[in-house]
């Protein structure tokens, strides 16, 4: 297949929602996705509903192989699996790729298949829900952060952030891509955990008290982990997580639960893909995330014993729901 500006590996939530809206703005776009998934994008095209509504056709490949490459490419589809798709799509040429997958390890593993030079770090803060008719529920519009991963200006950055905004998923160039993965890093690692530990909606673990004070200790400890690497925190983040870590514990609960205020306000069916995920039987991100981040503490000989914890629960959690 020839180039297009645009190959979205993954046709999720996340990956259907920034490919039809750049689709529809006149980008040339196409789904790199498998079996019943990419049936249904050849057939009915992309459709979203909640923020947005359209419907609009772009065409999916399920066969890596057959792509020869691409402007830019966006990795979108969840985080076990991706060394094997990204070794799939080793001969295609893109001259820039970026990941708006969970966790750090995305980065380091699109510099192992096409090259350090041509990564952007990026970071999603939107949110959609694949249902069960093939449409994407688009609910949460807020940001998507790119930027290069050693820091400071760039073109690249800022127009390919400038398309994706133009296209009406809201993006920014970041001077500081680094500092604003792992804040968000550190903010769902907690949120993550007790969306998969309480399945509830976002909203209602948030407002808790008690699960609300679970997830202060979780993300400080994600920030402890954060500033051993010598990686600054920030608030512009899904939750504040400079603020968080900050603070004592007794005021960050109560941002926490004013945070779940506002999203029983502004999006009160939210819940964390991961959760999604469970309710599926889709195998959850947990190697690549929460296993992850306790591989680096071990590393730096930190002792995380919240994280240790969660990262063995949910690991528990995730075995039993797909045995």
């Amino acid at each position: 297949m020839s180039d297009a500006e645009f190959a979205i590996l993954g046709a999720g939530a996340m990956g259907s929602i920034v490919g039809a809206h750049l689709a529809r703005a006149g980008h040339s776009v196409v789904m790199l996705a498998r079996g019943r998934r990419a049936e249904e994008v050849n057939a009915a095209g992309l459709t979203i509903r909640g923020l947005s509504e359209f419907t609009v056709p772009v065409p999916a490949l399920s066969e890596p192989a057959r792509l020869a490459g691409a402007g830019t490419l966006i990795v979108a589809l969840k985080t076990p699996g991706t060394a094997a798709a990204l070794a799939a799509l080793r001969h295609a040429h893109f001259d820039v790729t970026l990941s708006i997958q969970n966790g750090p390890l995305k980065n380091d593993l699109l510099a192992q298949a096409f090259g350090a030079e041509r990564v952007l770090g990026a970071l999603a803060n939107t949110s959609g829900e694949l249902l069960p008719d093939g449409a994407v529920l688009f609910t949460r519009n807020v940001n998507i952060f790119i930027g290069e991963l050693g820091g400071g200006d760039s073109a690249r950055a800022r127009a390919l952030a400038g398309s994706i905004d133009a296209a009406g998923v809201r993006a920014a160039a970041s001077r500081e891509i680094l500092t604003l993965e792992w804040a968000k890093f550190c903010a769902w690692v907690g949120l993550m955990a007790l969306s998969v530990t309480t399945r509830a909606v976002t909203w209602k673990y948030l407002s808790d008290p008690g699960s609300a004070l679970l997830l202060v200790r979780l993300v400080r400890e994600m920030g402890a982990l954060t500033r051993a690497q010598g990686i600054p925190l920030s608030d512009q983040a899904i939750l504040p997580t400079a603020r968080l870590c900050a603070g004592s514990e007794s005021e960050a609960v109560e941002i926490i639960i004013n945070a779940g205020r506002e999203y029983q306000v502004n999006a009160p069916q939210h819940r964390m893909s991961a959760l999604q995920d469970l309710e599926a039987g889709r195998p959850l991100e947990v190697n690549e995330t929460l296993g992850y981040a306790l591989a680096r503490a071990r590393e730096l000989q930190l002792q995380l014993p919240m994280l240790e914890c969660f990262t063995a629960l949910v690991t528990a959690i995730d075995h039993s729901q797909r045995a």
